[in-house]
């Protein structure tokens, strides 16, 4: 598997400064744009909190999520269909367990950097309470491996890249937007509120802004960590099941 992490990382290493600009200045706009923004609009901010720093621990979320779907999405059907790297790897002394888990390994590689640009700027911008937000890093490396394993199976079994954009048009799109991110799930109907909490985005959402907000740590907050790590064993037993059947002769 670590040769596989570090094929990609070699990948990377010539790649990188393509993504580095929209890494740290997507975070600023976004805080700037919304938080300071929207939340000039919301008086008194939620739940006696100030709305940039509600918003904040959501957005990171939402950034490992969005970081996760993007590496799990079209660069997986590529390595399948396009460029066939997976078929190349197979075809070494590697197992289907370590090409998939040293690609997996990457994208939360990937998921980290991107997290770690935001939460940097955001301790810039004061919305950090306490010593507990650097929980969200792990936090958020639950959350990408939460949504990037199910997703690389889904993209596993597609063979045309219509399937992806209808995958962020009908689930990407509405879990951000409907994940506790921008405003309280509570202000959704109970059915919608109940489809949320099914998503994993929602559990790292709230994860988060217990980490940011320095509020107190429960037997709730156990309960999500382990629903998520479900999603991650659910994920990647698909994953390795289609990796599998694509790659094995």
């Amino acid at each position: 598997m670590t040769h596989v992490f570090e094929y990609h990382l070699v990948n990377y290493r010539r790649t990188w400064r393509s993504s580095a600009l929209s890494t740290l200045l997507l975070p600023l706009l976004t805080m700037v744009g919304f938080g300071l923004g929207v939340g000039g609009y919301v008086q008194g901010g939620i739940a006696g909190v100030p709305y940039l720093d509600w918003m904040v621990p959501g957005l990171i979320a939402s950034t490992a999520m969005q970081a996760a779907i993007g590496e799990s999405t079209w660069p997986v059907l590529s390595y399948f269909e396009w460029l066939k790297v997976y078929f190349a790897q197979a075809a070494a002394p590697l197992r289907v367990a370590d090409i998939l888990g040293g690609h997996l390994a990457f994208m939360m590689f990937r998921v980290l950097l991107s997290v770690t640009a935001f939460v940097l700027i955001a301790a810039l911008f004061g919305t950090l309470h306490s010593v507990w937000a650097l929980a969200v890093l792990p936090i958020s490396v639950l959350t990408g491996l939460a949504v990037a394993a199910p997703v690389t199976a889904y993209s596993a079994s597609v063979s045309s890249d219509s399937y992806l954009a209808i995958l962020v048009r009908f689930a990407v799109l509405p879990m951000s937007l409907f994940s506790g991110v921008f405003f309280p799930l509570d202000s959704l109907h109970p059915v919608l509120r109940a489809v949320a909490w099914a998503l994993p985005l929602s559990h790292g959402v709230d994860l988060s802004r217990t980490a940011t907000l320095g509020l107190g740590v429960g037997w709730a907050d156990l309960g999500q960590v382990l629903y998520l790590l479900l999603w991650c064993a659910v994920g990647w037993f698909l994953a390795l099941r289609r990796f599998g059947r694509r790659l094995v002769v």
